[in-house]
């Protein structure tokens, strides 16, 4: 809750300090003179909320969700941190029309228009005081303060406790999977190694670190191993001298701490106490449930170091917490395998049946109940106790399966689960917490972005500035890293050079949080499984299906419209969007519409706008209005040309844009580059520019975007070259390049360019000077991704690339006009991804045992004289995809001929004519558009994308 105050916070600060009364001239604030009370009355509500946000952040995570005069008391102050949000979003609005100059009458229209909507913020924030008011009078009335904390403390203490004591209680025949995991565990505490050893376990909430933990601790042989030993809960709300009381009660086996005089004793006697008692002990200590690092530092002490072989074992959900252990002594537990999933359903769910066997009748139901469950544990077992006594019946377990959502929000018996992964998101902060809700905007199995959550938070106000040398974009990494740590987003893809690419949410973490969510009117899905209708309060919106169905989407109030329903009529989107007064994010990919709605340009607020994968061919010249704009997205659009206008968006970040004509890379023209005219200087805030259409002056231009880190730039000429390469060595942050010659005649000479040390991706399309690799290439040491195409290559390039020891990713297209390729051992020892295609001269290459070591995916396209197998290819077992595109019949008769053995460890091989352009474009361009653009990406892509 307090994290709804913290971002409105953040709005009130910067809304007063842009001075925006300065900016809006004489004529609206003489016309409304009451404005000029305005910074004061946000300066005193500011203050107000600041301490409302101390006081929730104090008491609500010990006393939300069970105490309901307190959650409805915490509903009343999110509706008016709404309020507050929404005169700080009208007061942007309509600020932003006032300094709207363009048209003498078209100023004096808006004056007359919004002088009703002027007058009504002193009302407004008259209200808002008021209600600040009550609220405080309200919590003083219901004995809503911190003193009572402490009364609480030990109840809600033990009642945590029982989440770790009921896996403690666990029947551990039971037990499924983990076999690996345990027995590794076993080995390290029984282990003869002198110096203490630290072993953590670490995992998402409910796979069973408790379980496990507990399993080893009773086991009998690992009990006699060691001298004494104890488990204690360390939990969220841990206190070190009741830790330690607890640790000694169980190592003295007896009660003999209140005759002690235990009790009473500081934190640092019972430190010397405990000492005292392990000095000559080997012992065997539980810290179940850590959730910081500084519960360990505390401890840590206490646990003397007397070389007798003594052991700490620690379950906790978070990574940076799991580090502290003692040279990587660190088991990382995933979700079950289907198999051992539906083993452990079927002994809770049909433990009265026998051998524990599914019947036929509900099989098909049983099935989709586990595959939900996604294969955690908890869930697993709960719900299958559950469903132990429920009748046999396909109708009744139909009903429970599409009644899940509702289920953990409101049946008893699945709080367990409910208040399990609540826990991780009751100790997010606030600056997070609001991200990691955002996140279940998207539906189910939806692999989020990098790139595009980062956009989004940043477009919403999410995240916080952290000092001039760090983008917002770098905060939002860390944000998604610092998630990951806690267990809450699973990496589910990495690029080039390591970096998360994509990211996704357990589905039954994703049910809770969407729970929270939809309560908090943060964020609703409507489409998803138990929504019916958007919330008039909702904050965010994302219509997965059914759009046309929606009784009503009322409101002003919306900051993020995310549309992925594609079957939707322009006048239903433009009706919408007329109403969205205050919207931040407007994403309408993959939506049918030709043009761009008009009344997206009077929606000043915006800072994110996705058109990417429409049918739009032109953008209004009226996106000047949009001076708030970071974001905008045109992929695999029609436009070939912006406005002049686009150049006055100073606050822009993000430019994407570009036509796709020809997927098969025949040509340098699969690509269209876009015009940009007049002078790009002042966007000074872009950091990614893509792609572009080169002129004389746009490259000299170039070196005034010095924050620029993505760029690609087409339609190049030799003249241009020495212009472009000034421009891009002012760019120190440049990381990826694409650059592509005008035509395939074109020769570019890059013989005397200085080197780019820090680029990590490059692309380069064109003849090359000589034909030869010019000296740049051997000052790539950080390059990670490499594309070279349609060079003319008449030397061999792979020795020249070899010195590349980084590179994971090598594409080579038309590149070499020679007839062999030679790979020597030892080269290119991180290469995942080799594309060699359309060299038509090639018909042999040689491959050495102990190089491509860890080549993962290998396409042959095009290569018209290879007639044989590489034998070479037999010493890379590492190989899981080969793709094979446009090769001759007597390659592939080798193939399935004397020359198969070669290949016989490569599991995927995929054989494509390129005339099937259907089964080409399913396999080899429709990952890449679900990797760029999403999921939705795969129902879209064209055979042929013409202008």
């Amino acid at each position: 809750m307090a994290d709804v105050i913290f971002v409105v916070l953040r709005k009130v600060a910067l809304s007063l300090g842009e001075g925006a009364l300065e900016k809006i001239g004489k004529e609206v604030v003489e016309a409304a003179p009451f404005m000029t009370d305005f910074e004061h009355s946000m300066k005193q509500i500011e203050g107000e909320l600041s301490i409302l946000q101390a006081f929730i952040h104090q008491v609500s995570a010990q006393r939300a969700g069970d105490d309901r005069a307190f959650d409805a008391w915490l509903d009343q102050v999110r509706d008016v941190a709404h309020e507050v949000e929404d005169i700080i979003d009208e007061y942007t609005y309509l600020t932003a029309q006032a300094v709207d100059t363009s048209n003498f009458f078209k100023r004096k229209f808006h004056k007359i228009k919004n002088i009703a909507a002027w007058q009504k913020l002193p009302s407004q924030i008259s209200q808002v005081e008021a209600r600040i008011q009550k609220l405080a009078e309200m919590r003083n009335r219901y004995g809503f303060s911190v003193s009572e904390l402490h009364r609480n403390n030990n109840l809600k203490l033990t009642n945590q406790l029982c989440l770790s004591d009921s896996a403690y209680l666990t029947d551990y025949s039971e037990i499924v999977g983990n076999v690996d995991e345990i027995g590794r565990l076993e080995k390290w505490l029984l282990e003869e190694r002198q110096d203490r050893t630290l072993i953590a376990i670490f995992g998402m909430g409910g796979l069973g670190k408790t379980t496990i933990a507990s399993s080893v601790y009773k086991n009998q042989r690992i009990m006699t191993y060691f001298d004494c030993h104890a488990w204690v809960t360390v939990s969220q709300t841990y206190q070190v001298q009741e830790l330690l009381r607890e640790i000694i009660n169980q190592l003295m086996h007896e009660r003999a701490s209140v005759e002690s005089g235990f009790m009473t004793m500081s934190r640092t006697r019972l430190v010397e106490v405990m000492q005292k008692k392990l000095r000559d002990k080997k012992y065997f200590i539980v810290l179940d449930d850590v959730w910081d690092k500084d519960a360990w530092l505390l401890l840590n002490y206490a646990f003397i170091r007397n070389n007798c072989g003594s052991k700490v074992l620690i379950t906790t959900r978070r990574k940076d917490v799991s580090s502290l252990a003692a040279d990587n002594y660190v088991i990382e537990l995933k979700t079950l395998k289907y198999a051992e999933s539906w083993e452990l359903f079927c002994k809770k769910a049909f433990h009265a049946l026998k051998d524990n066997i599914c019947p036929e009748t509900i099989r098909y139901w049983a099935n989709k109940i586990v595959a939900k469950c996604q294969g955690l544990p908890l869930a697993i077992v709960t719900i299958g106790s559950i469903l132990s006594y429920r009748e046999l019946k396909d109708q009744e377990w139909a009903f429970f399966y599409n009644q899940l959502s509702w289920q953990l929000a409101n049946n008893p018996e699945l709080n367990w689960i409910s208040k399990v992964l609540n826990l991780s998101l009751n100790d997010l902060p606030s600056y997070l917490r609001s991200c990691f809700l955002y996140c279940s905007i998207y539906p189910e199995d939806y692999k989020l972005k990098r790139k595009l959550i980062s956009k989004l938070w940043i477009a919403e106000g999410l995240v916080e500035e952290r000092g001039d040398a760090t983008t917002l974009e770098e905060v939002a990494e860390c944000y998604l890293i610092e998630l990951t740590q806690r267990s809450l987003l699973q990496v589910t893809e990495r690029n080039a050079y390591g970096r998360a690419r994509t990211f996704m949410m357990h589905d039954l973490v994703r049910e809770v949080t969407s729970i929270i969510a939809k309560r908090e009117k943060f964020v609703i899905a409507y489409g998803d499984a138990g929504t019916a209708q958007v919330a008039h309060e909702a904050r965010r919106v994302c219509i997965q299906r059914g759009s046309q169905t929606l009784n009503s989407l009322a409101s002003s109030r919306l900051r993020s419209f995310i549309l992925f329903d594609t079957e939707v009529p322009c006048s239903w989107i433009h009706n919408i969007l007329s109403r969205l007064r205050l919207v931040r994010v407007l994403c309408l990919r993959f939506v049918n519409i030709e043009q761009v709605p008009t009344v997206i340009s009077e929606l000043y607020n915006l800072r994110y706008i996705d058109f990417s994968y429409t049918k739009v061919k032109r953008i209004p010249a009226s996106f000047r209005k949009l001076v708030n704009l970071q974001v905008l997205d045109l992929r695999f659009t029609y436009v070939e040309e912006l406005p002049l206008e686009i150049t006055m968006l100073t606050n822009l970040r993000h430019l994407h844009v570009f036509v796709v004509h020809e997927l098969q890379h025949r040509s340098l023209n699969y690509l269209s580059a876009t015009k940009i005219p007049g002078n790009i200087c002042h966007l000074k805030n872009l950091q990614a520019l893509q792609i572009v259409s080169a002129n004389k002056d746009l490259v000299s231009q170039l070196g005034n975007l010095k924050l620029l880190r993505s760029l690609a730039i087409m339609e190049v000429r030799q003249s241009y070259i020495t212009e472009l390469w000034n421009s891009l060595t002012k760019m120190p942050n440049l990381c990826r390049l694409f650059i592509s010659a005008c035509d395939m005649e074109e020769v570019l000479d890059l013989k005397m360019v200085k080197p780019l040390p820090d680029l990590k991706l490059f692309q380069l399309a064109g003849k090359l000077a000589a034909g030869v690799l010019p000296l740049i290439f051997y000052n790539f040491d950080k390059l990670t991704w490499l594309k070279i195409d349609w060079s003319g290559l008449k030397k061999h390039p792979i020795s020249s690339l070899s010195h590349m020891l980084n590179l994971v990713d090598l594409r080579l297209n038309g590149t070499y006009c020679g007839e062999q390729l030679a790979f020597c051992a030892g080269w290119f020892p991180k290469l995942s991804y080799l594309q060699l295609a359309n060299m038509d001269n090639l018909n042999w290459i040689e491959i050495e045992d102990g190089t491509l070591m860890c080549l993962n995916h290998l396409e042959l396209f095009g290569l018209g004289n290879l007639k044989v197998v590489p034998d070479g290819i037999k010493y890379i077992r590492t190989i899981h995809q080969m793709y094979l595109t446009d090769m001759p019949e007597e390659f592939l008769g080798s193939l399935r001929g004397n020359e198969a053995p070669i290949v016989q460890h490569i599991h995927n091989i995929h054989i494509f004519e390129s005339s099937d352009s259907q089964a080409v474009n399913k396999f080899c361009f429709v990952p890449y558009l679900a990797t760029k653009l999403g999921p939705g990406a795969t129902k879209y892509a064209p055979t042929h994308r013409g202008s």
